[in-house]
């Protein structure tokens, strides 16, 4: 079994369900409103876990009501929570709209996660213990920084989802094995727009890149290869939340258990499809079963 440590955020996703997002300044009436554990950490951690990985959470949570949910949640889920700890006040939030489209938008309140500054000797110890370690950037950048930092010391292999972009140190780049953003994190990144022209300027601080194209899939790129479109499963997208984290998680999974990379992509490609057709981030991730069987 694949192990994969994450370094990354636990929110609570607060979701308003509407036909239509407001513009600025209006007020719409929503369908639905739940509350669903998420946080881009939590999330990838979920569906690594669901996809058959030996997955261990590394962050915190809040001491409030939302972070003994999110702890509960992770441990249902079969994540390994000694790491995840437990910081005085709020745990991070995520406010999101989802319209009738499956379309999201989404604001972020660190809550507990921006406690997470460094890594003491047991996250270290972890890291150098796993297959993989699967990093975001919704916890500060200096702990990021560390946990790239001793995995690449360790020969573990490192993938970043560069979420929410921000500009990256040249550190960070030279610590990743993998770098997967959206097209719209990868133009961010590269000043290019088109996705092989961004693929080909990120390949100058990374080995590999693989851009997630939405419903039209990814692109593939790694130094000294042809870079590869890959489409996604036609489906009818509910909510794409979660979407993505479902992506890299079912991905990590595939590539540690040593599966080349045009079938792990398709089968972390599957595993997203299905997410997409359910409400909700972590609720709505595949199981290992579910995914060999689409």
């Amino acid at each position: 079994m694949t192990a994969i440590a994450v370094l990354g955020s636990t929110n609570m996703d607060l979701v308003a369900y509407v036909a239509r997002a407001p513009e600025r300044g209006e007020t719409v009436t929503g369908t639905e409103f739940r509350t669903i554990p998420g946080g881009k950490g939590a999330n990838q951690a979920i569906a690594a876990a669901r996809a058959g990985g030996d997955v261990l959470m590394i962050g915190a949570v809040g001491d409030d009501a939302y972070g003994v949910r999110l702890r509960a949640e992770l441990e249902h889920a079969g994540v390994e929570t000694d790491l995840l700890h437990t910081a005085e006040g709020p745990s991070g939030t995520a406010h999101i709209v989802v319209d009738d489209t499956g379309g999201n938008a989404i604001v972020v309140i660190p809550g507990a996660n921006g406690t997470v500054h460094t890594l003491g000797p047991g996250e270290m110890a972890a890291i150098a213990e796993a297959d993989l370690l699967l990093l975001q950037l919704e916890l500060p950048l200096s702990a990021v920084v560390e946990g790239a930092r001793m995995a690449h010391a360790q020969g573990v292999r490192t993938i970043l989802t560069p979420s929410p972009v921000q500009p990256l140190p040249d550190e960070l780049f030279g610590n990743v094995d993998l770098l997967i953003p959206n097209e719209h994190e990868a133009a961010a990144l590269s000043g290019k727009t088109e996705p092989h022209a961004a693929a080909e300027i990120l390949l100058r601080h990374v080995p590999e890149v693989v851009i997630t194209l939405g419903s039209k899939g990814c692109l593939y790129a790694a130094r000294g290869s042809e870079t590869v479109h890959f489409p996604a499963p036609e489906v009818t997208a509910v909510d794409t939340t979660g979407a993505g984290d479902t992506f890299v998680g079912a991905l990590a999974v595939a590539l540690g258990e040593g599966r080349a990379v045009p079938e792990a992509l398709a089968w972390a490609s599957i595993a997203a499809a299905l997410c997409v057709q359910k409400p909700g981030a972590s609720t709505s991730m595949p199981y290992r079963s579910e995914i060999d069987a689409a």
